[in-house]
């Protein structure tokens, strides 16, 4: 029998873990319904399901990768592991719906401890010429976990409960603990300081900022605690930058922004999640409480989004060789934007299903097209020792767009229509899918932004302590 080689044990633990976090972005949409009728609660308590995950997630990541460097990212890898294993036991056991939300908080601080590290852990088993291939298909098993969520979840709804949904991972994070432990082998990073005050003032600022979003239509967008919440949140915001500008170990090195392919793709992965998080959030409930499909027949009918990209990623790396990962990515950005406007144009309370299916392929090519090379294309953009926060920033940034996509959709879906009827609903979703559709086109032009083609990351000088502003879409270097 052939042994399996560490690099291959590195793809399986690091995909199979990230492919559960991912998952639960968006596994419970199709759960709301669910949800709602067993714990009780309105809209913005089912935001909270979703935004309790996506927030403590994407404030932490790159804290998570901090700690990696200092603590060893084995360490902190299995460490989160434990934590997103625990806290989803203690999700599917929730009495209500407070406790199901600080259970899924819980889960995205152990999700922010594993994801960063992962991407460097498989970078240093994986030899440099497979790095690209290795990438590209870890990019692309994430992906796939994020559009396949509403059908996985929707699945197990109708077949088990809503529980389910969370009580799976703790068999899978069991058993990926020890073998973690076995085959992963253990690196540090340079940097062993951590930044606990920008860490605290970004937290602080995205909640801020976040929670006066989803407040805003129950409570008023003139009231005192959605007015304060974004004026603080924003103000604490301003404060990180200034902090990171200043520290001698930053959160999230700003001189990286100067690169301009890292200030791209950043970019157009946040802008890209806030569309699509915040349309699939309000999408998978259309399909429910108005047009009244069961949750596994609502995941089945967003098949043709959620499982194209597992047909289309292996061609989208072939693309990637032939015209760059700069275009694909690009086109992958414009095919999600024509999907969303389509929805938008077409729907009604009672519109087919066949009218909503090019829709629903054109998104999914497109998502597709975006995941496959975007993880290759980051961290070809910067310095072997510059990966690991890279990745914590990206992963960062897409689940701000993420929480900030359910929040603002959610609002423009609020002021303009309800769950009082179909036609209500549809009211407040047309709205919300053009804001969703118009990040997205934004997201585009983002990642257009980008060199064509410039020297490879390792070529950038060091000496200085500052990275050029051109790298672009190198294949990545050993991690140091």
């Amino acid at each position: 029998m052939r042994k399996i080689s560490p690099a291959v044990w590195a793809f399986l633990i690091t995909s199979t873990a990230g492919f559960m976090a991912a998952l639960d972005n968006l596994v419970v949409t199709t759960a709301l319904p669910s949800i709602r009728a067993h714990l009780g609660g309105g809209i913005t308590d089912l935001e909270w399901t979703v935004n309790a995950y996506t927030l403590t997630f994407a404030v932490l990541l790159m804290l998570g990768a901090a700690l990696g460097d200092r603590f060893g990212r084995r360490r902190v890898f299995t460490t989160g592991l434990a934590l997103f294993t625990l806290s989803s036991l203690a999700a599917s056991l929730a009495p209500n719906i407070g406790a199901l939300v600080a259970a899924r908080a819980a889960q995205g601080v152990g999700a922010a401890l594993l994801t960063p590290v992962s991407l460097t852990l498989l970078t240093a088993a994986v030899p440099v010429a497979r790095r690209g291939l290795a990438f590209g298909a870890w990019g692309a098993v994430n992906g796939m976990a994020v559009a396949l969520g509403p059908l996985i979840g929707g699945t197990i709804v109708e077949h088990l409960s809503w529980q389910w949904i969370f009580a799976l991972n703790v068999p899978i994070g069991l058993a990926l603990l020890p073998l973690a432990r076995l085959r992963l082998a253990e690196s540090h990073g340079p940097n062993g300081r951590l930044d606990v005050v920008g860490t605290g003032l970004a937290s602080s600022g995205l909640f801020g900022v976040v929670y006066a979003l989803i407040r805003g239509n129950s409570d008023g967008w003139t009231s005192a605690t959605v007015l304060s919440g974004l004026v603080v949140g924003a103000l604490l915001l301003v404060s990180f930058l200034v902090w990171e500008t200043r520290t001698a170990t930053p959160l999230l090195p700003l001189r990286l922004f100067r690169i301009r392919t890292f200030s791209a793709v950043n970019a157009a992965s946040m802008l890209m999640s806030l569309g699509m998080f915040g349309a699939i959030f309000l999408l998978s409930q259309f399909l429910q409480n108005v047009q009244g499909y069961s949750p596994m027949t609502a995941g089945v009918r967003m098949l043709p989004w959620t499982g194209m990209p597992m047909l289309v990623a292996p061609l989208a790396g072939l693309l990637v060789d032939r015209i760059g990962g700069r275009v694909v990515i690009a086109i992958g950005l414009a095919m999600q934007a024509v999907g969303l406007a389509w929805f938008a144009l077409i729907v009604t309370p009672d519109v087919s299903y066949a009218s909503q299916v090019p829709a629903l392929i054109i998104s999914g090519t497109g998502m597709a097209l975006f995941f496959a090379p975007v993880a290759a294309v980051l961290m070809g953009s910067v310095r072997p020792q510059e990966q690991g926060v890279a990745s914590g920033a990206n992963n960062a940034l897409r689940e701000v767009g993420g929480a900030l996509g359910v929040a603002v959709l959610t609002s423009v879906f609020t002021a303009h229509g309800s769950y009082a009827s179909g036609q209500s609903y549809v009211n407040g979703l047309t709205p919300a899918l053009w804001v969703g559709a118009a990040a997205i086109a934004a997201a585009t032009v983002a990642i257009l932004c980008a060199p064509r083609r410039s020297r490879a990351a390792a070529a950038q000088p060091i000496a200085s302590g500052e990275p050029s502003t051109d790298a672009a879409d190198s294949s990545p270097v050993p991690v140091a």
